[in-house]
């Protein structure tokens, strides 16, 4: 099965010389686990490429455009290029419309499955277009796609994640320190979930789910956050 791309390069204004190298950029393993005769193999050595070339992109932004320290500067470039933000972004280019899924896979359309695959795609895109015409055309489409988020990252200082944005509020309005404590753990060993409780002292504010202590806690840090309109 192939795709016609001309809608998406016509709205993104991008050719490609080699359409292989883009159509590869959509492929995810779990097509190819259905289709083993499909000429192309998955996205995930684009993906990996496109990552290294997304992080230097931003990097070399943040660098020449802002003096701010090194640990800023490491924050604002992980809130540009994580999960949540790269899917959104991918989201919003209509890459789902292309991804070349199984059929399992394709039915599954809300989930935070899918939401890593779009923004695996989007390096995988960008991993293809720096292949298909270099450095220069990943620092434009990333400039055009990634770039303009950051001003609203900082106003609203998202930046910061949820933790130690509760900390920091709770501290200042409270004089009080959030406490995190297990309420569940269910699951066998490769696939946990947790069930996560934040405390102001004895009081509990909020839960949060994940599939990791760490996870569950980011969950109800920004659950309790959301509850106090922080």
């Amino acid at each position: 099965m192939r795709k016609s791309f001309a809608p998406l390069l016509k709205k993104l204004g991008l050719t490609f010389q080699d359409q292989d190298l883009l159509t590869q950029a959509f492929v995810h393993r779990s097509y190819i686990n259905e289709n083993p005769r499909f000429p192309l193999g998955h996205n995930e050595r684009l993906e990996f490429l496109g990552d290294a070339v997304l992080e230097l992109v931003v990097t070399e932004y943040l660098y020449k455009t802002y003096q701010n320290p090194e640990g800023e500067l490491t924050n604002w470039r992980s809130s540009l290029v994580n999960a949540r933000t790269l899917a959104d972004v991918a989201e919003s280019l209509d890459f789902d419309s292309y991804l070349l899924l199984s059929r399992g896979e394709a039915k599954d359309q809300q989930s935070k499955a899918r939401q890593s695959i779009l923004a695996n795609t989007y390096e995988a895109f960008v991993g293809a277009l720096y292949l298909d015409q270099g450095f220069a055309a990943c620092e434009q489409f990333i400039g055009r796609t990634i770039v303009p988020l950051l001003p609203a990252i900082l106003e609203q200082k998202l930046y910061r994640d949820p933790k130690s944005q509760l900390q920091e509020e709770s501290q200042e309005r409270l004089n009080v320190t959030p406490t995190y404590q297990v309420m569940s753990e269910t699951g066998p060993d490769h696939a946990k979930h947790f069930r996560v409780a934040v405390f102001f002292g004895r009081d509990e504010v909020a839960r949060g789910e994940g599939s990791s202590k760490q996870e569950a806690q980011v969950a109800a840090a920004q659950a309790a956050l959301d509850k106090r309109g922080w």
